[in-house]
């Protein structure tokens, strides 16, 4: 099994027709994953706290028809964190938070994970918003140490952390406990650090997202491998890194042996690509990448 932790929100998608118009949906770069990896046909479990709100009941109503496991997830009631992003003319997104007293932030360091969990990804806001944010970081340390392979997807949202000088260091002192860092050019130019000096810190590979260039590996070892991205016809780009980290996820928990990185960045950027196509986060399935 592999757990997913962090946020579970709302994106308000902004319509072209007509202008102005915003149409909610199931959003938040963990939540993403982890329906990424339901639909893949993976066995996960949403770790996160979410509203009893009728946004909430949502989220996790979409979870359970991906065949996502939520005992994990604990209740209250807060109102649901809501996103608005400011799509580009080349469909990026840039975002605006309300966070303030809701639900998600306020999760707590679980007694214990699923006895047969693999693997562990974290990331986006709930590594800024406390005292959640410290709770994760726990969680990322104990399992870590357990020996489950983790995954950190920082997915830097700057109107968020209002102290990035701090960020930045829990990010360096987290990074020992991270077996594969994944994170955009963006996001790795906003943490000003270098890719070498981060895999000296802890992480086996570090996988770079590059839009429409691609996805490149480096790996501890030394090797470095690139993949082209798949030529589409973008809707928006909202989704399609947390689509990769659910790919990259799929593909590294399956039998023992050394990781084929071209193949797995060819299956993650194959998965991107159909995301991109669809307004708002929708990950394809498992039928549509056709393995």
């Amino acid at each position: 099994m592999i757990v997913v932790g962090g946020e579970a929100l709302i994106d308000l998608v902004p319509l072209a027709d007509p202008p102005g118009a915003l149409v909610p949906r199931p959003g938040g770069g963990p939540y993403n994953t982890a329906l990424a990896l339901g639909r893949l046909g993976e066995r996960v479990a949403f770790c996160s706290r979410v509203s009893t709100d009728g946004f909430g009941e949502s989220l996790l109503a979409g979870l359970r028809t991906a065949g996502v496991d939520l005992s994990l997830v604990r209740r209250g009631p807060e109102p649901t964190t809501l996103a608005v992003p400011s799509l580009t003319p080349d469909g990026s997104a840039e975002y605006h938070f309300y966070v303030e007293g809701t639900a998600d932030r306020l999760f707590a360091l679980p007694p214990e994970l699923p006895s047969d969990a693999r693997a562990l990804a974290l990331g986006t806001c709930s590594l800024v918003l406390e005292p959640g944010a410290s709770a994760y970081e726990a969680l990322l340390r104990r399992e870590s140490g357990r020996g489950l392979l983790t995954l950190l997807d920082p997915n830097i949202r700057p109107a968020l952390i209002a102290d990035p000088d701090a960020y930045r260091e829990r990010f360096l002192r987290m990074l020992p406990y991270v077996s594969v860092l994944k994170l955009s050019e963006e996001d790795a130019a906003w943490l000003g650090g270098r890719v070498d000096h981060w895999l000296a810190a802890g992480p086996s590979a570090v996988v770079l997202t590059r839009g429409a260039a691609g996805l490149t590996v480096r790996t501890r070892e030394g090797a470095e491998h690139t993949v082209a991205a798949r030529p589409v016809t973008v809707a928006d780009t909202i989704g399609a890194g947390d689509t990769v980290n659910a790919a990259l996820l799929h593909r590294l928990v399956g039998p023992g042996g050394p990781v084929d990185w071209p193949e797995a960045l060819a299956y993650a950027a194959h998965a991107a690509a159909l995301t991109c196509t669809r307004a708002g986060a929708e990950p394809p399935y498992a039928a549509e990448l056709g393995r």
